[in-house]
């Protein structure tokens, strides 16, 4: 035998495997899925955030809408020395959680010292002095303008609602989230809902 032969016989068996190894389709399936598991698990997770968060706006939207309409027909007044008169902010944020409890529940020491809901009702004399705008600075939410002040009947009064929604899935928090503060917080969508009315004249 030469050492040609002898050299090809001894090679042939490593090229045969690497053959198999290159025919054999058993964990291509698996290999796939690890491709793709991470994409769609992205995108299912951000679906199912962004419904979510899109149900609690329009909660927290109406619950601003009914409280506005309870305010402009003399239901709830401030400081009237009415039957219906709300005596603090506390317990118009009650009033206001209670709105929202099926979804955005309010605690006892959210309903005294905010921390995600935060509560602008004011009154103005014109429509054009109400702000248009969102009070935000550093990329987050500058609530030293806020007030609890409704006006009485004829009065001109913005009734505006914010709520801090924790995104709970990491991927999909820098997609979704609106409020990116500064100082390096933790960023969170925030639901923003308004409600413009001009009191009727209630006895």
């Amino acid at each position: 035998m030469t050492p040609d032969r002898v050299d090809k016989q001894s090679s042939a068996p490593g090229r045969g495997l690497f053959r198999r190894f290159l025919r054999r389709k058993d964990g291509a399936t698996a290999i796939e899925f690890a491709i793709l598991c991470l994409p769609f698990f992205l995108v299912l997770f951000a679906a199912i955030e962004t419904f979510v968060a899109f149900t609690g706006e329009q909660l927290l939207t109406a619950a601003t809408d009914s409280i506005a309409r309870r305010i402009r027909t003399g239901e709830i007044t401030f400081n009237q020395d009415k039957p219906s008169d709300v005596k603090t902010e506390a317990a118009f944020r009650k009033l206001f959680c209670d709105e929202i409890a099926i979804m955005l529940p309010c605690s006892q020491t959210e309903l005294e010292t905010p921390t995600k809901l935060y509560l602008d009702v004011r009154s103005f004399d014109k429509f054009s002095d109400i702000p248009p705008a969102l009070p935000l600075v550093g990329g987050d939410l500058d609530t030293t303008a806020f007030r609890f002040a409704p006006g009485g009947k004829k009065s001109i009064n913005i009734v505006r609602a914010y709520y801090r929604w924790e995104i709970l899935t990491d991927l999909v928090r820098p997609y979704i989230t609106n409020i990116r503060p500064a100082s390096g917080a933790r960023p969170t969508y925030l639901m923003v809902a308004t409600a413009v009315v001009q009191n009727e004249d209630y006895p």
